[in-house]
Protein backbone atom coordinates (compact mmCIF):
# COMPACT_ATOMS: atom_id res chain seq x y z
CA UNK A 1 0.00 0.00 0.00
CA UNK A 2 1.57 3.28 -0.84
CA UNK A 3 -0.10 6.41 -0.09
CA UNK A 4 1.98 9.50 -2.09
CA UNK A 5 2.63 13.18 -0.35
CA UNK A 6 3.32 16.60 -2.20
CA UNK A 7 2.78 18.01 -5.29
CA UNK A 8 2.12 16.58 -8.34
CA UNK A 9 4.16 18.65 -10.91
CA UNK A 10 6.11 16.83 -13.34
CA UNK A 11 9.42 18.73 -13.60
CA UNK A 12 12.59 17.32 -15.49
CA UNK A 13 15.93 17.65 -13.98
CA UNK A 14 18.60 19.61 -16.43
CA UNK A 15 22.38 20.66 -16.66
CA UNK A 16 23.14 19.59 -13.13
CA UNK A 17 19.77 18.87 -11.31
CA UNK A 18 19.37 14.74 -10.56
CA UNK A 19 16.11 13.60 -9.27
CA UNK A 20 17.46 11.03 -5.95
CA UNK A 21 15.00 8.34 -4.42
CA UNK A 22 16.14 8.27 -0.87
CA UNK A 23 14.33 5.34 1.11
CA UNK A 24 13.86 5.91 4.85
CA UNK A 25 13.60 9.59 4.60
CA UNK A 26 11.96 10.94 7.47
CA UNK A 27 14.74 10.67 10.24
CA UNK A 28 18.22 10.31 10.37
CA UNK A 29 20.69 9.98 7.74
CA UNK A 30 17.67 9.90 5.01
CA UNK A 31 16.45 13.45 6.30
CA UNK A 32 19.66 15.14 6.37
CA UNK A 33 20.40 14.30 2.91
CA UNK A 34 17.41 14.94 1.68
CA UNK A 35 17.20 18.07 2.93
CA UNK A 36 20.90 18.99 1.83
CA UNK A 37 20.14 17.62 -1.71
CA UNK A 38 16.66 19.62 -1.60
CA UNK A 39 18.73 22.82 -0.77
CA UNK A 40 21.39 22.11 -3.69
CA UNK A 41 18.30 22.62 -6.14
CA UNK A 42 17.90 18.85 -6.75
CA UNK A 43 14.59 16.77 -6.80
CA UNK A 44 14.00 14.53 -4.15
CA UNK A 45 11.91 11.21 -4.23
CA UNK A 46 11.28 9.82 -0.42
CA UNK A 47 9.79 6.85 1.63
CA UNK A 48 8.95 5.81 4.73
CA UNK A 49 6.75 4.16 7.02
CA UNK A 50 6.06 7.22 9.29
CA UNK A 51 3.27 9.27 8.07
CA UNK A 52 3.80 12.16 10.63
CA UNK A 53 7.49 12.50 10.04
CA UNK A 54 7.07 12.46 6.23
CA UNK A 55 4.54 15.38 7.02
CA UNK A 56 7.07 17.17 8.73
CA UNK A 57 9.83 16.92 6.29
CA UNK A 58 7.34 17.86 3.75
CA UNK A 59 6.33 21.16 5.58
CA UNK A 60 10.44 21.84 6.26
CA UNK A 61 10.49 21.54 2.27
CA UNK A 62 6.86 23.32 1.43
CA UNK A 63 8.11 25.95 -0.62
CA UNK A 64 9.28 23.10 -3.31
CA UNK A 65 6.14 20.99 -2.94
CA UNK A 66 6.17 20.71 -6.80
CA UNK A 67 9.26 19.60 -6.86
CA UNK A 68 9.57 16.52 -4.58
CA UNK A 69 7.53 13.87 -3.87
CA UNK A 70 7.18 11.69 -0.42
CA UNK A 71 5.53 8.42 -0.15
CA UNK A 72 4.14 6.51 2.85
CA UNK A 73 5.48 2.59 2.45
CA UNK A 74 7.22 -0.15 4.17
CA UNK A 75 9.86 -1.31 1.55
CA UNK A 76 9.76 -4.91 3.62
CA UNK A 77 6.66 -5.38 0.99
CA UNK A 78 7.10 -6.47 -2.02
CA UNK A 79 4.14 -4.85 -4.09
CA UNK A 80 4.44 -1.54 -2.13
CA UNK A 81 7.94 -1.13 -4.05
CA UNK A 82 5.99 -2.50 -7.38
CA UNK A 83 3.86 0.67 -6.81
CA UNK A 84 5.98 2.86 -6.32
CA UNK A 85 8.22 2.14 -8.95
CA UNK A 86 5.44 2.74 -11.09
CA UNK A 87 3.91 6.00 -8.99
CA UNK A 88 7.68 7.26 -9.62
CA UNK A 89 7.55 6.85 -13.46
CA UNK A 90 4.02 8.04 -13.67
CA UNK A 91 4.94 11.53 -12.06
CA UNK A 92 9.13 11.72 -12.06
CA UNK A 93 10.37 9.39 -14.48
CA UNK A 94 13.34 7.07 -13.53
CA UNK A 95 15.54 8.46 -10.95
CA UNK A 96 19.05 9.66 -11.63
CA UNK A 97 20.14 7.87 -8.19
CA UNK A 98 18.68 5.88 -5.89
CA UNK A 99 20.03 5.75 -1.97
CA UNK A 100 18.60 2.60 -0.18
CA UNK A 101 18.97 4.27 3.57
CA UNK A 102 16.33 2.05 4.93
CA UNK A 103 17.46 0.37 7.65
CA UNK A 104 17.14 -0.93 11.83
CA UNK A 105 18.58 -2.43 14.04
CA UNK A 106 18.39 -4.90 17.07
CA UNK A 107 18.26 -4.21 20.49
CA UNK A 108 21.59 -4.73 21.71
CA UNK A 109 21.61 -8.77 22.99
CA UNK A 110 23.64 -11.64 22.38
CA UNK A 111 22.24 -13.28 19.07
CA UNK A 112 20.70 -16.29 20.92
CA UNK A 113 18.58 -13.88 23.16
CA UNK A 114 17.21 -11.70 20.12
CA UNK A 115 13.55 -12.92 19.65
CA UNK A 116 12.57 -14.15 15.90
CA UNK A 117 10.34 -11.41 15.27
CA UNK A 118 13.57 -8.79 16.05
CA UNK A 119 15.75 -10.59 13.73
CA UNK A 120 13.66 -10.87 10.96
CA UNK A 121 12.88 -7.31 11.24
CA UNK A 122 16.55 -6.26 10.72
CA UNK A 123 16.95 -8.65 7.47
CA UNK A 124 13.51 -7.95 6.32
CA UNK A 125 13.94 -4.37 6.08
CA UNK A 126 18.46 -3.71 5.78
CA UNK A 127 18.39 -6.50 3.37
CA UNK A 128 15.18 -7.62 1.87
CA UNK A 129 13.80 -3.58 1.54
CA UNK A 130 17.13 -3.23 -0.67
CA UNK A 131 16.33 -6.55 -3.01
CA UNK A 132 12.65 -5.37 -3.38
CA UNK A 133 13.84 -2.05 -4.64
CA UNK A 134 16.49 -3.20 -7.12
CA UNK A 135 14.00 -5.70 -8.41
CA UNK A 136 11.40 -3.04 -9.28
CA UNK A 137 14.00 0.08 -9.87
CA UNK A 138 16.79 -1.51 -12.21
CA UNK A 139 14.95 -2.88 -15.20
CA UNK A 140 13.99 0.97 -15.40
CA UNK A 141 17.52 1.91 -15.05
CA UNK A 142 18.80 -0.63 -17.56
CA UNK A 143 16.15 0.86 -20.27
CA UNK A 144 17.30 4.42 -19.51
CA UNK A 145 21.18 3.06 -19.85
CA UNK A 146 21.67 4.77 -16.80
CA UNK A 147 21.62 4.99 -13.39
CA UNK A 148 23.49 5.15 -9.48
CA UNK A 149 22.28 2.74 -7.07
CA UNK A 150 24.03 3.40 -3.42
CA UNK A 151 23.25 0.70 -0.62
CA UNK A 152 23.57 1.97 2.73
CA UNK A 153 26.21 -0.44 4.78
CA UNK A 154 28.40 0.38 7.92
CA UNK A 155 31.44 -0.07 8.91
CA UNK A 156 29.50 -3.20 10.93
CA UNK A 157 29.34 -4.32 7.28
CA UNK A 158 33.11 -4.91 7.36
CA UNK A 159 33.87 -5.80 10.93
CA UNK A 160 32.01 -7.19 14.15
CA UNK A 161 30.82 -6.41 17.30
CA UNK A 162 29.20 -8.51 20.38
CA UNK A 163 25.31 -7.70 20.90
CA UNK A 164 24.70 -6.44 17.52
CA UNK A 165 24.76 -9.75 14.89
CA UNK A 166 21.67 -9.46 13.47
CA UNK A 167 22.43 -5.83 12.13
CA UNK A 168 26.07 -6.83 11.13
CA UNK A 169 24.67 -10.02 9.21
CA UNK A 170 22.48 -7.81 7.48
CA UNK A 171 25.40 -5.28 6.68
CA UNK A 172 27.60 -7.71 5.65
CA UNK A 173 24.89 -9.20 3.17
CA UNK A 174 24.47 -5.63 1.44
CA UNK A 175 28.73 -5.86 1.09
CA UNK A 176 28.03 -8.61 -0.64
CA UNK A 177 24.73 -8.21 -3.05
CA UNK A 178 25.74 -4.72 -3.87
CA UNK A 179 29.35 -6.25 -5.12
CA UNK A 180 26.95 -9.26 -7.20
CA UNK A 181 24.64 -7.23 -8.64
CA UNK A 182 27.37 -4.62 -9.75
CA UNK A 183 28.69 -7.52 -11.87
CA UNK A 184 25.07 -7.82 -13.69
CA UNK A 185 24.60 -4.33 -14.99
CA UNK A 186 25.16 -3.00 -18.03
CA UNK A 187 27.82 0.24 -18.69
CA UNK A 188 26.40 3.07 -17.92
CA UNK A 189 25.38 1.91 -14.35
CA UNK A 190 26.99 1.75 -10.54
CA UNK A 191 26.36 0.02 -7.42
CA UNK A 192 28.13 0.86 -4.45
CA UNK A 193 28.18 -0.27 -0.89
CA UNK A 194 28.25 2.94 1.40
CA UNK A 195 29.89 3.12 4.69
CA UNK A 196 27.92 6.67 6.36
CA UNK A 197 30.44 6.20 9.15
CA UNK A 198 29.64 6.87 12.67
CA UNK A 199 26.99 9.35 13.05
CA UNK A 200 24.52 10.42 16.14
CA UNK A 201 21.29 8.72 15.00
CA UNK A 202 18.44 7.12 16.65
CA UNK A 203 20.02 3.79 15.93
CA UNK A 204 23.83 4.66 16.98
CA UNK A 205 22.08 5.77 20.64
CA UNK A 206 20.57 2.48 20.84
CA UNK A 207 24.22 0.73 20.75
CA UNK A 208 26.16 3.21 22.51
CA UNK A 209 23.57 5.65 25.01
CA UNK A 210 24.77 8.78 25.77
CA UNK A 211 27.86 8.29 24.43
CA UNK A 212 26.35 8.83 20.61
CA UNK A 213 26.42 12.52 21.23
CA UNK A 214 30.44 12.37 21.25
CA UNK A 215 29.49 11.84 17.39
CA UNK A 216 28.74 13.97 14.52
CA UNK A 217 25.43 15.14 13.97
CA UNK A 218 23.51 13.91 10.41
CA UNK A 219 23.38 17.48 8.95
CA UNK A 220 27.04 17.77 9.41
CA UNK A 221 27.70 14.59 7.56
CA UNK A 222 25.18 15.21 4.75
CA UNK A 223 27.02 17.70 2.64
CA UNK A 224 30.02 15.45 2.39
CA UNK A 225 27.58 12.21 1.40
CA UNK A 226 25.83 14.26 -0.99
CA UNK A 227 29.11 15.32 -2.65
CA UNK A 228 30.48 11.84 -2.88
CA UNK A 229 26.91 10.58 -3.88
CA UNK A 230 26.20 13.36 -6.63
CA UNK A 231 29.75 12.54 -8.18
CA UNK A 232 29.86 8.88 -8.37
CA UNK A 233 30.09 7.49 -11.89
CA UNK A 234 29.94 4.50 -13.59
CA UNK A 235 33.76 3.76 -12.70
CA UNK A 236 32.69 3.00 -8.79
CA UNK A 237 30.87 0.12 -10.02
CA UNK A 238 30.87 -2.39 -7.54
CA UNK A 239 33.16 -0.16 -4.70
CA UNK A 240 32.71 -0.51 -0.76
CA UNK A 241 32.87 3.16 0.10
CA UNK A 242 33.05 5.20 3.18
CA UNK A 243 32.26 8.97 3.47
Amino acid sequence: MVGMMGGGVVMKGGGGQKTVLITGVSRGLGKALALELAKRGHFVIGCSRSQDKLKSLQTQLSSDDDKHLFFNLDVCSNSSVQDLARLVMEKKGVPDIIVNNAGTINKNNRLWEVPEEEFNAVIDTNLKGIANMLRHFIPLMIEKKQGIIVNMSSGWGRSAAAQVAPYCASKWAVEGLTKSVAKELPSGMAAVALNPGVINTDMLASCFGSSSSLYQAPDAWAPKAADMILNLTMADNGSSLSV
